[in-house]
């Protein structure tokens, strides 16, 4: 895919100082004194965790918190990520350092998902949120209703229990408080389960440990440890 088609892609113009920006990293701003994608790339980060939370609503509204914390720590993470950046060929025109690009530095999942995150970012720089957010969507749909056809999505708190079996950790244990006048509770969860930690709210028990479940498998996926 040229650079052409990749703009087309992201409705920017081939020549768009922000599409190069994208493009750049940092180890090639170092050495060229320009701007790298590392602003857009924060920026984009923000737009895709967005667009994807709000495309899971919409397309479940009935869904609890926990289970769509899960869809998304599936759909937005580094591999996933990096893999619709090689499908959109954005390795070929990432701008590097001679250092990083003899360690064949383009190929890495990092570099791959930090430049798709920076072209969002970059989307949403030059054209909006909901043109960003139409980009997000179109990239990572598919990605996304395979995660939330997942069999094991719907029972998270089963799903961190299993982990934990298999990690020889004890079970996860949940801390349970509530808030609020009874006929409006709020309820917050806090799970423990080895080195992992995760809180969550509900507006029931369920939903409240479902939710910290949740948390607590997010971040052993960004984490790495599972």
């Amino acid at each position: 895919m040229g650079i052409e088609d990749v703009a087309r892609v992201a409705g920017l113009d081939p020549d768009d100082p922000r599409l190069v920006e994208a493009l750049t990293h940092s180890s090639y701003a170092a050495e060229h004194e320009v701007t790298s994608n590392e602003q857009l790339e924060f920026l984009g980060d923000a737009v895709v965790d967005l667009a994807v939370a709000e495309y899971v609503v919409r397309s479940w509204p009935d869904v609890d918190e926990g289970v769509a914390s899960v869809v998304r720590s599936r759909t937005v993470n580094e591999a996933s990520l990096a893999s619709v950046a090689r499908a959109l060929a954005l390795g070929e025109h990432l701008r590097i350092g001679r250092g990083v690009r003899k360690e064949r530095g383009a190929e890495r999942d990092s570099l791959l998902a930090d430049a798709f995150e920076a072209l969002v970012g970059a989307v949403f720089s030059v054209r909006g949120y909901d043109a960003a957010r139409e980009f997000v969507v179109a990239q990572l749909a598919e990605r996304i209703d395979s995660a939330a056809r997942h069999g094991d999505v719907i029972d998270v708190k089963t799903h961190l229990r299993r982990w934990a079996e298999t990690q020889g950790l004890a079970p996860p244990e949940y801390e349970l408080s509530a808030t609020g006048p009874a006929h409006d509770v709020t309820y917050e969860a806090r799970v423990v389960v080895g080195p992992l930690v995760g809180v969550g709210r509900g507006p029931s028990k369920k939903r409240a440990e479902a939710a910290a479940a949740a948390a607590a498998w997010e971040g052993a996926q960004r984490a790495g440890v599972t």
